[in-house]
């Protein structure tokens, strides 16, 4: 029964992470100030990271 639900749960995960590849994709290039957007694309970053870690820990509760 937990199966049934971890299937759903990672292909939903999947796919926004598939449309979030996307979006980032078709993002033009910043012009101008790269110091700066390139501080701003390190936090973001590191936002995601944090959040597919979190991601991760819950997946790995709802398995155990």
């Amino acid at each position: 029964m937990e199966q049934d639900r971890i299937e759903p749960a990672v292909q939903r995960i999947e796919a926004a992470l598939a449309r979030i590849a996307a979006v980032a994709d078709a993002v033009p290039a910043p012009r101008g100030d790269s110091a700066g957007a390139a501080e701003s694309d390190s936090a973001l970053r590191e936002r995601v990271a944090a959040a597919l870690a979190d991601l991760d820990e819950l997946i790995g509760q709802i398995e155990a």
